[in-house]
């Protein structure tokens, strides 16, 4: 299958979210909606273009390179922001396929389809659609008496037969370009909203005899756009359920899914328990045969190696805990590196921030650190070095291999026996 070019819409204010962060970096499951929308685009093509307006200085720091940013001068609607990037098409023959930046849960597998579907039945576009129960907001898909779709009416500016359809546009489109850039020349302002509707390019080819076909997802849920806070949460849970089905059906054990939350972009080794309320943040890489939860949260960069455990109520953060080390009740461990077979007594705290710096807590193989110890980094326990329940190790301590710690604050003793 040729490569189409893949245009992303992200030029918008976002009102409804009423939010002072641009509405496509806002996350579901830990990573900004556009850079779902941006990986689907990947799949499909190697030239994107994002469009921007609204903070789009902003969109464009968080992108950095891979897609080439344009921008929309002025907000005038959908078609003026793909007009903004018509000048980019000259000469070009093929597809252009068009997406929406608030659209995150559309996935590969349906763009794909709906890209051959467009050039099996040789369209001048072809349109996503989806049937919802309750299809308010969404503009509304016309068909003729032959059933051809000919036309998307805008809600504000469907009849109210026209609103009791249940079939919408989701705002993804492939064209051939020529039909684009044709019909892109005719479109009117919109007196209600002043601004240049995409959609009306659909009625525009449909009047001139152009063939217009409707692809209709299975899922109607990969359409959903975002537009308020409530829409994210609705987004999050369906992407969440996505990422824990895939995890589960990668031979990761999920206890009770309704209570456990995994952001995109975790890693789990199979064989891998994860108990109840269990939050895991994006950018975590967990082994094999591990035990995690239940209430534990697991925080970006940490790294977690085959058969360790993290128990309940436990909180990991940019930090490794070893093969076959615990740490099951009650504990903080941030800025860490904690070899293997380490015992992390229940209460057990690394101090790692002193008003300025995170600072290193450094923990060798075998090290056993005692119930309510602090560790107050930068601090180094030795290889199946000690502290005692309740001790505090000191700023800059270095607890030597095979030694003891006891008492607040710390003093080293050399063990009689070693363990």
């Amino acid at each position: 299958m040729a490569q189409p070019r893949v245009v992303i819409l992200a030029a918008g204010k976002g009102t409804r979210m009423k939010s002072d962060l641009p509405k496509v970096l806002h996350p579901v499951c830990g990573k900004a909606m556009i850079d779902y929308v941006v990986d689907v685009a990947r799949a499909v093509s190697s030239l994107t273009y994002v469009v921007l307006g609204h903070q789009g200085e902003r969109v464009k720091a968080h992108l950095g390179s891979g897609v080439n940013i344009v921008f929309q001068k002025k907000l005038l609607g959908t078609a003026d922001a793909i007009r903004a990037v018509a000048s980019r098409f000259k000469g070009y023959t093929g597809d252009v396929v068009i997406l929406s930046g608030d659209a995150p849960l559309l996935t590969k597998e349906t763009l794909r389809c709906l890209i051959k579907g467009h050039r099996q039945a040789k369209a001048a576009c072809t349109f996503l659609t989806a049937c919802l129960p309750d299809p308010a907001g969404y503009g509304r898909v016309i068909r003729d008496a032959q059933d051809s779709p000919i036309a998307i009416r805008e809600e504000k500016d469907a009849s109210f037969d026209e609103k009791a359809i249940s079939e919408i546009n989701t705002g993804i489109y492939c064209f051939n370009t020529k039909a684009l850039l044709d019909g892109l020349k005719k479109i009117s302002l919109n007196k209600k909203k002043k601004e240049y509707y995409l959609t009306d390019v659909i009625a525009i080819l449909a009047s001139e005899g152009k063939k217009i076909h409707a692809f209709v997802v299975k899922d109607a849920r990969e359409g959903l756009g975002i537009n308020t806070h409530k829409d994210l949460a609705a987004a999050d849970a369906i992407m969440r359920a996505r990422i824990l089905d895939r995890l589960m059906l990668d031979g990761v054990s999920i206890v009770d899914p309704m209570t456990t939350y995994i952001d995109s972009g975790v890693k789990i080794g199979r064989d891998t328990i994860i108990r109840p309320c269990t939050m895991i943040e994006t950018d975590v890489v967990i082994g094999g045969h591990c035990s995690i939860g239940p209430f534990s949260h697991l925080r970006p960069k940490t790294r977690i190696k085959d058969k360790a455990q993290v128990g309940n109520f436990a909180e990991i953060s940019r930090s490794t805990l070893g093969v076959q080390s615990l740490m099951k009740h009650f504990s903080f461990v941030g800025d860490a590196t904690i070899g293997k077979n380490v015992n992390i007594g229940a209460g057990v705290v690394t101090a790692n921030y002193d008003g300025k710096n995170k600072n290193k807590t450094f923990i060798a193989n075998g090290a056993f650190i005692g119930s309510d110890s602090i560790l107050v980094a930068p601090v180094t326990i030795g290889e199946k070095a000690m502290t005692g329940a309740g001790c505090v190790v000191t700023k800059g301590k270095r607890v030597p291999k095979g030694h003891v710690i006891l008492g607040v604050p710390g003093k080293i003793i050399k063990r009689e026996k070693p363990l």
